[in-house]
């Protein structure tokens, strides 16, 4: 199946490669371009793709703003990742509350791009790897605890031994490969065990589980 991506970025030359680049991939198909927040906004919600990528600065509306904007109109359908030149937390956690579930610096190689747009896609969490650590303890201490379940008990009643340790291990920041290291099972075992984590406790994405691991004392 295709991944249907709207491209936001206010530099058309950034815009041409990444579309370039998207061209070589049988499974990624570029529908549409922004060259602002406004525009990335009203496109995506003409377009309803599957997957915008945006950038943080852009003219008028910013990133974020249009970030916001995109998943109150279109809610989980449209998964959004963040893109910047800039390793700053604030764009990290901003990004993240706004609703993107991707998070990735501008000077990634093109093959840690396309591989950011399809964990994304596929309905999972991914931050860049050189602020994960720092950003989910800023996030999780600050996020309201409205926005989390709050029967964790039993909520947590609901999963399995060893979805518990999966549980851990990805508020760890544990990828799946590692996950599947640790436990000697396979990654499709480990994507499983995440999917069913997700549902039973009703969270969005491997970010809300971490978040969800701080708020009811699961990790320190």
């Amino acid at each position: 199946m295709t991944c249907r991506v709207l491209l936001a970025d206010d530099h058309a030359v950034f815009r041409s490669g990444v579309r370039a680049l998207l061209r070589t991939q049988p499974d990624l198909e570029c529908v549409g371009e922004a060259a602002d927040g406004g525009e990335a906004v009203a496109e995506a919600v003409r377009l309803a793709p599957d997957l915008v990528v945006i950038d943080v600065r852009m003219p008028r509306t910013d990133g974020i703003e249009a970030t916001e904007a995109i998943h109150a109109a279109l809610g989980e359908r449209t998964r959004v990742l963040v893109l910047t030149t800039y390793d700053l937390d604030e764009y990290v956690h901003r990004a993240l509350l706004a609703g993107a579930s991707g998070f990735m610096l501008k000077s990634s190689s093109p093959e840690e791009l396309l591989s950011a747009m399809r964990v994304v896609a596929r309905g999972d969490a991914l931050i860049d790897p050189a602020v994960t650590r720092r950003l989910v303890s800023r996030f999780a201490a600050s996020i309201e605890p409205s926005a989390l379940p709050a029967a964790a008990p039993a909520q947590l009643d609901r999963l399995t031994d060893r979805e518990r340790e999966v549980l851990l291990l990805v508020a760890d920041a544990r990828s799946n490969a590692e996950i599947a290291d640790l436990l000697h099972i396979g990654e499709e075992t480990v994507k499983t065990h995440v999917s069913r984590i997700l549902s039973k406790l009703e969270l969005r994405d491997r970010v809300h589980v971490v978040v969800y691991a701080f708020r009811n004392g699961l990790i320190s």
